[in-house]
């Protein structure tokens, strides 16, 4: 049974859900792109949460929300003209219901100076059309969870009963069937003798009676299967669990079963209900047959569709996380059941060989579907930023505009809280960096509102986030002295635009020479560096001067599963990433030549493309091998650069569960993760990124990219 905890954690979800809607709709005030309903739906989602708010109590949210209400209302009566300067005051006072919010959820205190900055702020627009005091006293209501508890402990059925002519030969009676339900709990027994033929066209083998039943009990659901359970296959029967508001003829739903391992208060409604008059009364409403034929199973089924709602439900995402480790597990033992049929020599036996193939799509279908319901918007994440550079902006006094797109673009759950501080850093870094003055934006011919532009998309098989501003760019000459000053980078080394804007992310680098509230510590891009390498992606810069800089992340699509080419080298098998490899291909001597005195290159497709031997560069051989006897696999980087990774063979492709080498053993340098094989040997995942980075480097370049990517 809930209790009032439960109903303050249901409030504070729904005050997340309210937050996210008003948010959205003051930057629709914001940009002109609304109308009045938008400004509707702003007021009543502060006016929802205040009411919740007065419930439980939390009288400090509920007097900013009372007061933040009746601006908006004002607005809502066109008492109240929407300019600039009242729109930064609603969107400050949407981040200070946030803070209150999250204070409340966290039982601390609230920042009370800010609060009753902005209360002040709203009173000045709100003036002397503000209500009498008397009006807006809130006597929170006690819950006394004892009075509904005989609500929540019971559930409420409607069973329909119509025997066959085989459950009377059988010796079954309807009578004694109903008398075991009341045990149970309460019945209301209505006879249905509409479908009996006249006497005249009587049969005994056509029986027509029909028993409805309406059955509250807190019983669970199998033992009430249980009564008929004898039965089932000599009747029609349908069980239909029913919500509690049907009882008040709201509406029907069918209820999640309970074996399902979902409780009541784990389900909850995204549609409007429907009521039983629309949906042509309980049966229609999607009854739910008890165990039985596969027939009365497909009719529940095709019941329950044709119903108007949408059921969703809330499970931690501890669960989803074991779900999704013991889909690992499933693909390795696919694995390893592979390799026993390979070593038997049944591949060739049709029948084998068909349910292999079976097995592993399955699994493949059920590790995107896990990999679905642990995939979230980026909607969440890119909201947090318009506040971020609010804050920002009014700490430099710069005047700054954010633009999104690709906010339903969806990534991992667990990549979803991680990826908020280094964006921040970044979008911090934009605003107090990136983007000039007022004054020098007007000499060079820009507006002086700058722009910061948050994009999200699916680029092959990657998820690519990307922070650009329509700033002055980075300004390479001073990066590069900086550095040379502070000893990160070789005086007089031979560094390409690329490598010096790489230099940003070295530790401790800093162009501020003063300390601020954003930056001059030189820890921002460090940790943007950090982060984003230990999510097992990549963050990249790219900057035209007076044009602005574009800072790049791409990130893996999950941290669980990857699809990957299993390499022979030497002894040794590897794993390289699907994603990066772009062909594969057995070199001649012509497409091959000598660079320097031992560096060989590819010639493909008129482009010059450095060969690594991966065998020596992880030193499991010592002398590198004939190119002409090896296979060549191009790989591409996700800044555009190539290279062709020379290995002894290529085994197969197949999904492998991806373990954390960092967490269990340490770093090792080209190698991101690792796997367990089909016959339970472990085998590591090759980074193309890093080795891309490395290949062609000499040793001042090789640090600075070793460096700059972690």
């Amino acid at each position: 049974m809930p209790n009032a905890d439960d109903f303050l954690e249901l409030f504070f979800t729904e005050c997340d859900e309210l937050l996210d809607s008003v948010a959205t709709g003051l930057r629709a005030m914001d940009d002109g792109s609304y109308d009045m309903e938008t400004v509707h739906a702003v007021f009543r989602g502060v006016h929802s949460m205040k009411g919740g708010a007065a419930a439980f109590g939390l009288t400090a949210l509920v007097a900013f929300a009372h007061k933040f209400e009746t601006a908006l209302d004002l607005l809502r009566s066109n008492a109240l003209d929407l300019t600039p300067q009242v729109m930064a005051v609603f969107h400050r006072c949407s981040d200070c219901l946030a803070d209150l919010v999250e204070a409340a959820r966290r039982e601390d205190s609230s920042d009370h100076a800010q609060m009753q900055e902005l209360l002040d702020e709203l009173g000045k627009l709100i003036g002397s059309q503000e209500e009498p005091e008397d009006q807006i006293v809130f006597v929170p209501m006690a819950m006394n969870m004892s009075d509904i508890t005989p609500i929540l402990s019971q559930d409420s059925y409607a069973i329909s009963l119509q025997p066959d002519t085989d459950l009377y030969r059988t010796g079954n009676d309807p009578a004694a069937l109903i008398k075991a339900l009341e045990k149970l709990g309460t019945t209301h027994v209505t006879l249905n003798a509409d479908q009996v033929p006249v006497l005249a066209d009587w049969s005994r083998d056509q029986p027509g009676l029909k028993w409805d039943i309406d059955f509250r009990t807190d019983a669970p659901e199998h033992e009430i299967e249980s009564v008929f359970e004898f039965v089932e296959d000599c009747c029609k029967l349908s069980i239909t669990a029913v919500d509690q508001s049907e009882a008040q003829g709201d509406c029907d739903i069918i209820r999640p079963s309970a074996a399902a391992g979902h409780g009541p208060h784990e389900t909850r409604l995204t549609s409007d209900p429907v009521s039983a008059a629309d949906t042509g009364g309980p049966e229609t409403a999607g009854p739910r047959p008890a165990p039985g034929t596969e027939a009365r199973a497909q009719v529940s089924s095709a019941k329950a569709a044709e119903t108007a709602f949408n059921v969703t439900i809330r499970v931690g995402l501890d669960r989803v996380d074991r779900l999704m480790n013991m889909i690992g597990e499933l693909v390795i033992k696919e694995a390893m059941l592979t390799q026993v049929i390979q070593a038997a020599g049944l591949t060739k036996e049709p029948e084998v060989a068909g349910a292999l193939d079976g097995l592993r799509q399955l699994a493949g279908e059920i590790q995107e579907s896990v990999m679905a319901i642990r995939a979230q918007p980026l909607k969440q994440v890119f909201q947090r930023m318009h506040r971020i550079v609010r804050e920002a902006a009014d700490a430099t006094g710069k005047q700054v505009r954010v633009v999104t797109q690709g906010e339903q673009t969806e990534v991992d759950k667990t990549m979803i809280e991680r990826l908020i501080e280094p964006l921040t850093h970044m979008i911090r870094n934009s605003v107090d960096h990136g983007l000039e003055d007022a004054v020098t934006r007007q000499r060079n011919g820009k507006p002086l509102e700058g722009v910061i532009t948050l994009s999200a998309a699916h680029k092959s098989g990657r998820v690519q986030i990307e922070v650009s501003d329509d700033g002055g760019g980075i300004n390479r000459t001073r990066v590069r002295q900086i550095a040379e000053e502070k000893g990160l980078v070789t005086l007089g080394a031979s560094l390409t635009p690329g490598e010096i804007d790489s230099l940003l992310f070295l530790p401790g680098f800093s162009s501020k020479t003063e300390v601020s509230a954003l930056s001059g510590r030189g820890v921002g891009l460090d940790v943007v560096r950090r982060e984003i390498t230990a999510l097992g992606g990549r963050v990249m810069i790219s900057s035209s001067e007076g044009n602005g800089t574009t800072f790049t992340i791409t990130l893996p699509l999950t941290l669980a599963v990857l699809e990957g080419m299993l390499i022979q080298l030497n002894d040794q098998t590897m794993i390289l990433p699907i994603t990066a490899v772009l062909e594969t291909l057995r070199p001649d001597q012509a497409t091959l030549c000598r660079i320097g005195r031992s560096g060989r290159a590819l010639q493909n497709r008129g482009e010059l493309i450095p060969i690594l031997d991966l065998a020596c560069h992880f030193g499991v051989r010592q002398e590198p091998a004939r190119v002409e006897d090896s296979v060549l696999i191009v790989v591409e980087a996700d800044n555009r650069k190539r290279a062709a990774f020379q290995v002894d063979a290529i085994f197969d492709q197949r999904q492998v569960v991806i373990k954390s080498l960092e967490e269990n053993y340490g770093r090792v340098p080209g190698v991101s993760a690792a796997t367990i094989l089909g016959d339970g040997k472990i085998a590591l995942i090759i980074d193309p990124e890093e080795l891309i980075q490395t290949s062609t480097s000499d040793p001042n370049r090789e640090r600075i990219a070793l460096v700059a990517n972690g």
